[in-house]
């Protein structure tokens, strides 16, 4: 199943891996092969979180990954406090469990800084920051609000700054989650934050550690490069990092001769592995977790898939790799699934795309009778 790892400092010396080989490990440890039987809650940790801009898109990764997946199932995590949406990674917002926002939040902290004054870096001038945030974190702390009115009342007191560059020092300085019904299935209206600390009741951990954390990244998305860690992370500077880990990793050398990381016991299924047809949802973490993309995606339809306002369309894959885009539509009759390939599919492909869609709209749309799958090309 796995070709043999090399623990050389020497990339040189390191075995070849083929594009299809990282598309399959990255199939296996995304639970894209087969669908799980772990429970939610370990498979977002498998996946050290699950991007999430917006409320749905986590059901739907999580649906294409799991056997007998439920939306109840993440919901009542929200409720319970289990789980939580905070921005993280690359200064977005991620689902992760409780104690991986505790562990991560700091870890990546120098990210959502570096993003805070790339945005906001002439208004911050002659701000005493850290008053800004005892305050903001009260005003959460009081009760859950949303960025606007964490901007305009904090206003009051510093009206020399704009309420939009507040409230982002508050998102910077202060660990907020989105608290529910933000991110309930069914759900709607605008986010409200409190503190992480006070929603979970524990504070940060004192010591974070980004090795542990680009051990998790391997996991979930190896073998990686240093390029493709710094990516998914948001973190900068990486290499020094990653030369104190060497030890403990295996090294490949991929088609375009550079040097990837990978835990030494990590699964790669061979390249003849059969992989079945998957729906990913919006924003899904293996279209973004890497600088070199050609294991999941070819450059030429990287366009069709990310858009100029940051939307990371729904894709589905055939035999592992992106071949188009889907969306849903719902009225109180119908339910109707359009699929648009980038190419034209083969009948087979077509067919088994049609029955996984079948299961797509059951889950999407469980209470409504009339359904109908769309093929756009």
């Amino acid at each position: 199943m796995r070709i043999p790892p090399s623990l050389s400092s020497n990339s040189a010396a390191a075995p070849l891996i083929s594009t299809k080989q990282l598309n399959r490990a990255l199939l296996y440890r995304q639970m894209l092969l087969e669908r799980s039987s772990v429970s939610a809650l370990e498979a977002i940790e498998r996946l050290a979180g699950i991007q999430a801009q917006a409320p749905t898109p986590p059901y739907f990764a999580l649906w294409t990954r799991l056997e007998n997946f439920h939306y109840e199932g993440l919901s009542n995590l929200l409720l319970e406090r289990k789980v939580v949406r905070i921005a993280l990674m690359r200064s977005t917002i991620h689902l992760v469990s409780a104690s991986d926002c505790l562990e991560f939040r700091p870890a990546v902290q120098q990210v959502l800084e570096k993003s805070l004054q790339s945005t906001y870096g002439k208004e911050l001038r002659g701000l005493v920051l850290t008053a800004i945030a005892n305050e903001g974190r009260r005003l959460a702390e009081e009760k859950p609000r949303t960025y606007n009115e964490l901007g305009k009342l904090l206003a009051d007191q510093w009206p020399e700054a704009a309420p939009s560059a507040l409230s982002a020092i508050i998102r910077t300085l202060v660990p907020l989650v989105q608290v529910p019904p933000r991110g309930i299935w069914g759900s709607s209206g605008q986010a409200t934050h409190t503190s992480a600390e006070s929603w979970l009741g524990h504070s940060l951990a004192h010591a974070p550690s980004i090795e542990r954390m680009l051990l998790r990244y391997l996991a979930a998305f190896g073998p990686a490069s240093i390029k493709d860690m710094q990516t998914w992370s948001g973190l900068s500077k990486l290499r020094e990092t990653v030369e104190m880990l060497r030890p403990k990793l295996c090294t490949y050398t991929d088609e375009q001769s550079n040097e990837l990381f990978d835990l030494p016991n990590a699964p790669i299924p061979s390249e003849d592995t059969a992989a079945p047809p998957r729906f990913l949802s919006e924003f899904d973490n293996m279209l973004l977790s890497y600088a070199n993309r050609s294991r999941i995606i070819a450059e030429c339809y990287k366009p069709l898939v990310f858009t100029v306002n940051g939307i990371i369309r729904s894709t589905f894959l055939i035999d592992g790799f992106v071949c188009g885009t889907w969306r849903i539509e719902l009225s109180r009759q119908a339910a109707s699934l359009y699929i648009q390939s980038f190419e034209k599919l083969a009948a087979a492909d077509r067919e088994a795309l049609a029955a996984e869609g079948e299961k797509l709209l059951a889950f999407a749309a469980a209470s409504i009778a009339s359904r109908t799958i769309i093929f756009t090309k």
